[in-house]
């Protein structure tokens, strides 16, 4: 069987995510899940594309979303975590997502001040207001967060794994699973399986990219698109600096993609909330034919 071996969430676009062993997947994806972000004083969001400090800033909410602590490997202001009411009755306030305009809730001048020494750059954190209802597209349209576009980002160990053997046939070292930021990681049976059982789709690369519905736990996933990479694959996620060309370089040479770019894992939107948690099994109801 596959099963789900990682479920990670980014409760701040853009910064690092925060691993959890089970969760509740909310029809705008993981609890929590890009649920803030930080932007520009003009409310134009900020990502690791340009910003890759982002990654410094690891993001802890409590269970019911009313507190905030943001911590960083590096000092900030002569003090360390940041702990933060969250506020969801502010005045809203426009913020740009790839030039679409939303709604944000903006969280106040102290975390503003934290986040601009921590990245150097004026900067201020909104939240997604209550009543937000952005639609997604895709095959399986539904909504998000401040993700980039669906709710949900599936990759697969196997797929990693053949990633790294294309990279080694180039001397390139291997990278870790959090460079592609991914919500749910899946895998097939554990190691020491052998014969026949061993044999399961987990096992084969890509296979997410033919999953058209997908039932993990007490929740249903319905497939939206591939993931295209962009250059936040090339930023060390524990240094927050941007390294070298890999694994754009090796994807550009079998993961390219009609539309444009490369793509490594694919996205899904909530057919039907539920409870999320590490060892479920991953049960295909609907396959299809990958994208090309």
């Amino acid at each position: 069987m596959a099963t789900v071996v990682e479920l990670i969430t980014y409760p701040v676009k853009g910064c690092a995510g925060t691993s959890v062993d089970s969760t509740h997947l909310t029809p705008a994806g993981l609890a929590h899940d890009r649920s803030f972000m930080v932007v520009s004083v003009d409310g134009v969001y900020r990502t690791q594309r340009r910003d890759p400090r982002l990654a410094l800033v690891r993001p802890t909410v409590s269970a019911d979303g009313s507190r905030l602590t943001l911590a960083s490997a590096e000092p900030v202001s002569g003090h360390g975590a940041l702990h933060l009411d969250v506020d969801t009755s502010a005045p809203r306030r426009d913020v740009d997502l790839f030039g679409a305009t939303y709604q944000g809730i903006d969280q106040g001048d102290e975390v503003a001040a934290w986040l601009t020494d921590l990245l150097g750059t004026p900067s201020r954190l909104v939240r997604v207001p209550p009543e937000h209802d952005r639609k997604t597209d895709g095959l399986t349209p539904g909504t998000s967060g401040y993700a980039d576009s669906s709710a949900v980002h599936v990759l697969s160990r196997a797929s990693l794994a053949h990633l790294h053997t294309r990279m080694d046939e180039r001397g390139a070292p291997p990278l870790p699973m959090d460079r592609f930021r991914p919500n749910i990681v899946i895998d097939s049976l554990p190691e020491g399986c052998q014969g026949e059982q061993a044999a399961d789709w987990a096992a084969e690369p890509h296979a997410e990219d033919r999953i058209r519905r997908a039932t993990i736990g007490a929740a249903e996933l319905g497939y939206t698109k591939l993931a295209v990479r962009c250059a936040v694959t090339l930023v060390d996620q524990e240094a927050g600096a941007r390294g070298g060309p890999e694994p754009l370089r090796t994807l550009a040479g079998y993961r390219r993609f009609s539309a444009g770019g490369v793509v490594f894992g694919a996205k899904f939107s909530v057919v039907r909330p539920g409870k999320l948690s590490v060892g479920d099994e991953v049960a295909v109801e609907e396959w299809g034919e990958a994208e090309r």
